[in-house]
C-alpha cells in the first residue's frame, strides 16, 4: 500500500469561522441586510465552497467583479441573489447577467446607454453607483433624479438600490467618511429605493453607513480590516489556515550564509530549516528576516530572502524540530495581519496571491 500524498503547502478553510463571522455580520448590522463580497475566489479563500457555506445560511446576496466570476457561481448551481460590482463591459455581458438573473451596478453613463439597448421586456435588475468622493467608479450625485427616472421608464427593469464607496473608512478620524455619508444622504433625500454603502472597516468604524446594505468582504474571512486591530480582537475567527512542511534542517556555523544575495550570516552556530513554501506559491517576498512562522507550535524566525520554492527558518527556538514538522505561515494562532504588516503590505493581497500549487481543504 503506497504511502498518503502528503502537499507540499496547504490552506484549510474553515468553514464554520466563516458562518461564525458572518453571524457577527449580522449581529453588528441589523436590521441591515448583507452582500457579501467573494469576489476575487472570496479573497482566496475559494468562491464556491463559501458561497455554498454562506448560501446554507441564508445571505441575503453575493457580490463579486466580473461576469466570469458570477457565471463560475451559477454553474456551481449556487441561486443566491448576485451582484456585479464592476457592471458589464460589454452587451455581450448584459444579455448574460439578464439570462443568469444577475443584479449589474451601473457606474457610468456609457453602461446605462448599453443597458438601454437591451430588449424592451429584458427583466434587468440594476444598482447605481455614486460617487461621492472616492473618485474611482460612480455617477455623479446631482444625476441621481435623472437615473431614477430612466429605471422607471422601463416596466421590465427592477431597481435594486443606490450604493457608493468609503475611501478612509479604516481610519476613524478621518473627516472624509463623513463628507461621504452627507453627500450620499443629500443626493437621495427625494428619492426611494435601498442604499448601501458600508464595507467591513465602515460597518465596525461607522455605525452610520450600515444603511439597508452592508457589503462585508474581508471580516466574514476573520481579518481587520482596522489597522492596529487583530480580527480576533473584533470577535472574528480567522477562517484561513496556511501550513508547509520542513524538508531539510542543516547545522550551520557562525559567520555562515543563507540564501541567495548570502543576505544573512548566521551570528552563532545555528540549527536552521528549510520550509518548501517560497513567492511561488504566494508566500510574500517582502518578508524581511526576522519575520515569525510557527513550527511545533513555537515562533522561529525567518531567515535570508523568501525564494521561489523554499524558506530558511532559525530553529534555535525548537531544538526538537524534524523533517517532516508543519510549518504554520499564518491562521489561528499566528495572525495574518501580523504577517501582512511584516510585508508591509495587508492581509487582502496575502490571502489573493495564493497560487495554483496551493492545495486547499475545507473544513466545518
Amino acid at each position: 500500500m503506497s504511502a498518503p500524498y502528503v502537499p507540499r503547502v496547504i490552506a484549510t478553510i474553515d468553514l464554520g469561522a466563516i458562518r461564525h463571522n458572518l453571524a457577527c455580520v449580522r449581529e453588528r448590522a441589523a436590521p441591515a441586510r448583507v452582500m457579501a463580497a467573494i469576489k476575487a475566489d472570496a479573497y482566496g479563500h475559494g468562491a464556491v465552497p463559501v458561497a455554498r457555506a454562506l448560501e446554507a445560511t441564508g445571505v441575503d446576496a453575493l457580490a463579486v467583479a466580473c461576469i466570469e466570476e458570477a457565471l463560475a457561481l451559477r454553474e456551481a448551481y449556487l441561486r443566491a441573489p448576485i451582484v456585479l460590482l464592476e457592471g458589464v463591459l460589454s452587451f455581450a455581458e448584459a444579455q448574460l447577467a439578464v439570462e443568469q438573473g444577475v443584479e449589474v451596478v451601473v457606474h457610468s453613463a456609457w453602461q446605462l446607454d448599453l443597458l438601454q439597448r437591451l430588449p424592451a421586456a429584458a427583466p434587468l435588475r440594476l444598482w447605481f453607483k455614486l460617487d461621492t468622493g472616492m473618485h474611482r467608479l460612480g455617477l455623479p450625485p446631482h444625476a441621481a433624479p435623472a437615473l431614477h427616472a430612466a429605471v422607471r421608464s422601463r416596466p421590465s427593469w427592477r431597481f435594486c438600490g443606490w450604493m457608493t464607496h468609503l475611501a478612509c473608512a479604516d481610519e476613524p478620524d478621518n473627516p472624509m467618511t463623513a463628507r461621504q455619508l452627507e453627500a450620499f444622504e443629500r443626493a437621495l433625500r427625494e428619492l426611494p429605493g435601498p442604499r448601501s454603502i458600508a464595507n467591513s472597516a465602515g460597518l465596525l468604524a461607522w455605525p452610520q453607513a450600515r444603511a439597508d446594505w452592508v457589503r462585508p468582504g474581508l471580516m466574514l474571512y476573520g481579518a481587520s480590516p482596522l489597522p492596529g486591530k487583530l480580527g480576533a480582537e473584533l470577535g472574528l475567527k480567522p477562517a484561513m489556515r496556511l501550513e508547509s512542511l520542513l524538508i531539510a534542517v542543516n547545522e550551520l556555523a557562525a559567520g555562515e550564509t543563507i540564501g541567495y544575495g548570502a543576505s544573512y550570516r548566521c551570528p552563532r552556530a545555528m540549527r536552521v530549516g528549510v520550509a518548501a513554501v517560497g513567492y511561488a506559491d504566494g508566500l510574500h517576498r517582502a518578508l524581511p528576516s526576522g519575520s515569525p512562522v510557527l513550527v511545533r507550535g513555537r515562533r522561529v524566525s525567518l531567515v535570508g530572502r523568501v525564494s521561489m520554492d523554499m524558506i530558511s527558518l532559525d530553529l534555535s527556538e525548537v531544538p526538537d524540530a524534524r523533517v517532516g514538522d508543519t510549518v504554520q505561515l499564518w491562521g489561528p494562532e499566528l495572525p495574518v495581519e501580523e504577517i501582512a504588516a511584516r510585508a508591509n503590505t495587508i492581509p487582502y493581497e496575502l490571502f489573493c496571491g495564493l497560487t495554483r500549487r496551493v492545495h486547499f481543504v475545507y473544513a466545518d
